[in-house]
């Protein structure tokens, strides 16, 4: 899964930067609303961390800005504004979760996970599709009621496919899941890591369709 993170903060931003990279996600991070703004325009991304008081555009303005683009992805924001007034108005105009400085590192990995179940249309927060069951909250999978150990970059590939069942997503997609803008992208990343989790999976599990991407069938 691939998260902007936007705070202005150095020290906050270096902690959940790597907090969020070891924790499996790709994460790009901005440091003002301008540059926040930009990157909403021009990649895709499956959740926004968002702080508002920021340089050059204030957080409110880069949320109304994408809602009034009509993006969906879910956005938590996370500020020191603690008045109730500010944040009803958060909520009010397209935030969908809100959490107070200073805050606990496993709640707002909670949260993120709860708001990605969400925007995947699933409440329940283990995953079991064609005899595989993953869980996004302990990175535990199994199949066949046995347990396997994958990769970070494996674990980024599955996780949107069987989240989805029958939604097929493209090379280009899933790269975008794997990587934020300082990362090497090798040519054949994708079908690599395709490769590892047919073999430790099954093969029927991942489809290739042809011209267009992968997909995990429905059962």
């Amino acid at each position: 899964m691939r998260l902007l993170l936007v705070e202005d903060d150095m020290m906050i931003g270096e902690q959940l930067l790597e907090l969020l990279r070891a924790d499996g996600y790709a994460v790009d991070w901005v440091r003002d609303g301008e540059m926040a703004d930009t990157a909403l325009q021009s990649q895709t991304y499956d959740l926004v961390l968002l702080d508002l008081g920021l340089p050059k555009r204030d957080g409110m303005q880069v949320l109304q800005g994408l809602r009034g683009r009509k993006q969906t992805m879910p956005v938590l924001i996370a500020t020191a504004r603690d008045a109730l007034a500010q944040r009803v108005a958060g909520l009010d105009a397209g935030a969908d979760d809100y959490v107070l400085k200073p805050f606990e590192l496993d709640e707002l990995l909670a949260r993120i996970r709860a708001l990605l179940r969400r925007a995947a249309g699933r409440a329940e927060p283990v995953y079991e599709h064609m005899g595989v069951t993953i869980n996004p909250a302990t990175r535990e999978v199994t199949a066949q009621g046995q347990p396997v150990t994958l990769s970070a970059r494996e674990w980024a590939v599955l996780e949107p496919l069987i989240a989805r069942p029958g939604m097929v997503l493209s090379r280009q997609q899933l790269e975008e899941k794997l990587y934020g803008w300082k990362d090497e992208i090798s040519s054949n990343a994708v079908e690599v890591y395709i490769h590892g989790l047919r073999k430790k999976l099954g093969a029927e599990l991942i489809q290739n369709v042809r011209g267009v991407g992968y997909r995990v069938p429905k059962e």
